[in-house]
């Protein structure tokens, strides 16, 4: 088969996609990454083939209007929401999807098409499709936010899949909107927004551009979020970008070592996040424990360092996790299931996106705790740290949820499957 993976350009997008790349690529197909320029580097860097398609996108700029002092002076609650991503879908799907009224739903996706998907996608719909319609692939992967990747399999008759980075919000919260629906009523800004773009090429708008013709869901039973879909299971494993083991961590610990790493995209595109690396370094120092926190570039050089703590720019979790007793983490899909994928119980702090649905529903497994970013102390750090180190509970609820993960299909296991699956839809 000739396969072909979606994603607009960020690296915590891609990621994901990279293990199961590498399992069809072994399994003697041709692959193929497709994304704005500027992601090309990236995933040339994963061993895989890259298509930079497009223009790059200019969502990080708009977001940055939103955080910037200016905005935040005019129209605070607006600055607080963006900077937490505490807007639908994100903050209502799990808990309450009952108060997801038509009326509000419609106004989100009016929201989202002008300030996420089209910026995202429109600067390489078009010359994708063109790539498609010459290199014709048998099957085409998208990342969920990349709705270029349908438009594009549509128009060149190939099978088409969402490949998951987190839980289905987007598959829940599109359920409920149609669902909801008036009878009769005509609005439907993504639908709309499709319709128009495979329209330039003779397309029509179908739902499968809006959720795929099957999901891979890569999350364990105790993470997923689904909707009335199909749905094919598949293990995560984590990948995090070319590396290269330091000498120190060739040599076990002495002592508990934490993990400590708040991810990159909040500190690189959202303002940074609530609670300071500073401010967690402090909150271990007393502990008798080796702390090994991830600072980024430059901001690990502007730390003051404790006595027990290693502070680097960043550093392979896959290579750091085993050797760790516990982990201070943000709750970002990767890096959650990086841990969980070891069996390390974690402390979340999650802030924005599903980061606070991940946190609750690790903390009611007993796999670790969570404490909100806005209610994260360094006392109240210190305080829970200590209690996932000394409590052997939370490591075997962490055993647990690892145990979930290594049950479901491999990369390679899931191959057949995706062979059956394209020869099904095509």
């Amino acid at each position: 088969m000739r396969v072909l993976f979606v994603t607009y350009a960020a690296r915590s997008h891609f990621y994901p996609m990279v293990p199961l790349a590498w399992a069809l690529r072994s399994a003697g197909h041709e692959v193929r990454v497709a994304g704005q320029p500027e992601l090309a580097g990236v995933v040339a860097g994963a061993g895989l083939t890259a298509v930079p398609v497009g223009r790059d996108h200019r969502l990080w700029r708009s977001v940055g209007r939103f955080l910037s002092g200016r905005f935040a002076e005019v129209d605070p609650d607006t600055h607080a929401a963006v900077r937490g991503t505490r807007i639908l879908p994100f903050d209502l799907v799990e808990h309450a999807p009952e108060r997801l009224g038509w009326d509000d739903l419609d106004t989100m996706y009016d929201r989202l098409v002008r300030t996420w998907y089209k910026l995202v996608n429109n600067t390489m719909v078009d010359d994708l499709a063109g790539f498609a319609g010459w290199w014709q692939p048998d099957l085409v992967l998208w990342e969920p936010n990349s709705y270029a990747g349908a438009v594009a399999a549509k128009l060149c008759g190939a099978a088409h899949g969402r490949l998951l980075s987190g839980m289905d919000i987007f598959g829940v919260t599109r359920d409920r909107y149609r669902e909801t629906r008036p009878p009769g009523e005509g609005s439907d800004p993504l639908a709309e927004w499709l319709d128009a773009r495979i329209g330039k090429h003779g397309g029509r708008f179908s739902e499968d551009l809006a959720v795929g013709q099957f999901t891979v869901d890569q999350l364990p039973d105790t993470l997923r979020m689904t909707a009335d879909l199909h749905y094919l299971r598949l293990r995560f494993l984590p990948y995090n970008g070319p590396s290269v083991v330091p000498s120190w961590l060739r040599r076990a610990p002495d002592r508990p070592r934490v993990a400590v790493t708040l991810g990159v995209t909040a500190g690189e595109h959202f303002g940074g996040h609530g609670l300071g690396m500073q401010e967690l370094v402090d909150s271990l120092a007393g502990l008798d424990v080796e702390v090994v926190a991830t600072a980024g570039e430059p901001g690990h050089r502007d730390l003051r360092v404790p006595a027990n703590t290693t502070v680097v720019p960043s550093v392979p979790l896959h290579a750091l996790l085993p050797s760790c007793a516990a982990a201070v983490h943000h709750a970002g899909f990767g890096t959650l299931c990086t841990t969980l994928y070891y069996g390390v119980p974690p402390l979340s702090v999650p802030e924005r996106f599903d980061e606070p649905p991940f946190a609750a529903r690790i903390a009611d497994r007993g796999a670790g705790l969570a404490v909100p970013m806005a209610e994260a102390t360094g006392d109240r750090v210190r305080e829970l740290v200590t209690r996932l180190l000394d409590e052997p509970s939370f490591r075997r609820g962490a055993h647990r949820v690892r145990d979930e993960m290594t049950a479901l299909p491999s990369p390679a296991e899931l191959v057949p499957d995706l062979e059956k699956v394209v020869a099904g839809y095509r």
